[in-house]
Parts: C-alpha cells; structure tokens; sequence
C-alpha cells in the first residue's frame, strides 16, 4: 500500500504550509500528492506549483470537478501538466451534485449520470491517443458541436500538441454502486471519499476481484495526538459540512453513503441540523465512531495498529490528509518506507 499526500482544495486563502507538506512528502518517499477543487481554488494551477517545487512525486487532482471544464480542456490540461512535470500526472474527476453544478458552473446537473461521465472520459481518452480528430455524437457532449444554436462549422480535431502518455492514468470520485461499478469498466482507478476497512464491501458493493492493476485511492484523516476526541473534531466538521451542506435534503450522495455504512439515522439528523442552521450541533451530531472508522487519528501505538486493518483489503494508495509533518513522519515509518523511498517518477498505471 503506497501513501500520497492529500492537500484539499484552500479555504480563504492559500495555506503556506502545503508547499512544505508537500516537500516532505516527497522527502519521506510518498508516491503522490493531490489537490482538489470546490468553488475556489482550482486544482490545476496549485498542482503545478506544487510540480515546480518537487522532482519525484506523483501528481493527482482528487478531484477535478468536470462541470467546471469541457473534457477537451480538462486533457489539454491533464497532458500539459504531465509534459511539465515529466510524467507525473494522475487525473482524478468527480461529478460533483446539483447543488456545486447548477448553483456554482451555472449549467444544469446531467439527468443521466453515469452517460455524462463515461461521455466525458471517452472524449479525454480520445484527446491522449491522438490517433484521430476528437469525434463524439453523444447524449451531453458533442465534437464537433451539433447543437440547433451552433454555426455547423466546427471540424473535428486533434491535439497540436502529443502527449506524453496515452496511458495517463485516469480515476473517478464514485459514491453510489452503479457509479462504482462503471467507474471499474472505464476508469484506471477509484477515489472513495469515505472508506471504512470493515464496511467497505456493504457500502460500495464492490466485487470480490478488482480489474488488474486498478488503483483504489481512498482519502483519511490522520493526525498523531494523545486526545482522541479532540483529534477527531475536524473529521466531524468535514462530515458535517458534507453531510449537512453538500447537497440538498432529497439529494445527497455523501449523506446517502453514510446511511449505507449504517448511520442512517444520524446522517438525517446531521442533515436536518444542518438545514436549520444549527452548523455547530450538525458537527457535534455526527457519531465519534463513524468519524473514528475512516479515520487515522491517535496515539503513534492506536494508529499502527489500525493501519494494518487498511492493509488488508483492496486499498493500493491511501492518501492521507495531515495537520503537520510528524504525522506524515509516523505513517512513512509505520508503512515501512524511508526518505527518498517512493516509486518514483512515473506512475503506475
């Protein structure tokens, strides 16, 4: 089980301590670092930053939100970055809800899901072959644009540019079973949002056997520290927010994954908290033991043993999100590598 480094997406402002994060990282023989985006920063460009300051690690997008691109120009920016920074690139895409897709990209929330992603991802793949001009006559995309309001001049295309890799590795955020299971067919690897090691197959349905070679990147929380309960309070204000915030009361996927993983009960309290503007008891709602199940949170001894029961299911890259250096100390040590022990700098595919 690889480690990557999962850095978010900025709250007010950039964070000065992710560059450093993330060059320690490097430094402990992590395989990856990520970045994200929600209705702020973007992922891209704090990436390739973050790829001007390393040499080695690999580079992932957890998630790259797909309403906010054409996936033309989510590749143009996926084989750019991977030029730059010498074959490091992972491109992960998510969905993302009604709520961050009509309320944020100002476009509608695609009434066939599962159509849009696999549309979006066979346009990318057509981009990194570059076998011929980019065609699709599909149900959310088109090449060229079909459209009644369009001129009827667009041409089919492919990138001036050659990518670098074909084969660039693509992943998909993927919550609900149907998703999960297309994202298997047509996706080089997973990006689970929560991941129980003792729930994951009732929660996602997951086949016994996986795709060979396919990448399953779950994202945790880890913090070394003496105070369990303290340690996981902003577990419990990210699931708050998510469960609570992210969605709407009849249409929540991160709220419905959580009834799933069998807190059904506290996931519409969460909610209906959240609703009310009750934000701070939504946060104290949500059960310490839910929070405590996907996360690394502890003393150096609780969190050893723990991350053995990671181990042993289908996880190939945990990537943890970390307040501070001696945590990403503790799991490089615990996880057996040392400094300068990564894969190197091209991902496996």
């Amino acid at each position: 089980m690889r480690l990557g480094l999962a850095l978010g997406y900025w709250g007010r402002g950039p964070s000065p301590a992710h560059l450093e994060l993330a060059r320690e990282a490097e430094r402990l023989g992590y395989d990856s670092v990520w970045t994200a985006e929600a209705w702020g920063s973007d992922a891209f460009t704090a990436l390739t930053w973050i790829a001007a300051h390393t040499s080695r690690i690999g580079l992932g997008t957890a998630v790259a939100q797909m309403a906010a691109r054409t996936p033309t120009a989510t590749a143009m920016q996926a084989l750019t970055l991977d030029h730059l920074s010498g074959g490091r690139m992972r491109l992960g895409l998510g969905l993302s809800g009604p709520q961050v897709v009509e309320g944020w990209y100002g476009r509608p929330f695609p009434r066939s899901p599962l159509t849009a992603t696999r549309e979006y991802v066979d346009v990318i793949r057509q981009v990194l072959r570059r076998e011929a001009p980019v065609t699709l006559a599909g149900r959310h995309y088109s090449f060229p644009y079909a459209g009644e309001d369009g001129t009827g001049l667009g041409k089919p295309l492919r990138p001036i540019t050659h990518p670098l890799r074909a084969d660039l590795p693509v992943l998909l955020g993927a919550e609900g079973p149907k998703n999960i299971a297309q994202t298997l067919r047509i996706a080089d690897g997973w990006l689970p949002l929560y991941w129980s090691p003792g729930r994951f197959r009732e929660a996602y349905a997951l086949p016994d056997r996986l795709p060979d070679g396919f990448l399953v990147a779950p994202m945790v929380r880890a913090q070394v520290c003496d105070d369990v309960p303290k340690g996981l309070l902003p577990v419990k204000a990210m699931l708050g927010f998510y469960i609570g915030g992210m969605g709407h009361a009849t249409r929540n996927f991160h709220a419905d994954l959580m009834a799933r993983m069998g807190y059904e009960a506290e996931a519409r309290r969460v909610q209906a908290l959240f609703a009310e503007g009750r934000r701070e008891e939504a946060v104290l709602a949500v059960p310490d033991a839910f929070a405590d199940e996907i996360s690394l949170v502890g003393p150096r001894e609780r969190i050893a043993e723990r991350l053995d029961e990671w181990r042993t299911g289908p996880v190939t890259d945990l990537l943890v999100t970390a307040p501070d250096q001696e945590t990403l100390r503790t799991l490089a040590e615990l996880n057996g590598q040392g400094p300068s022990g990564g894969s190197g700098a091209r991902p496996r595919p």
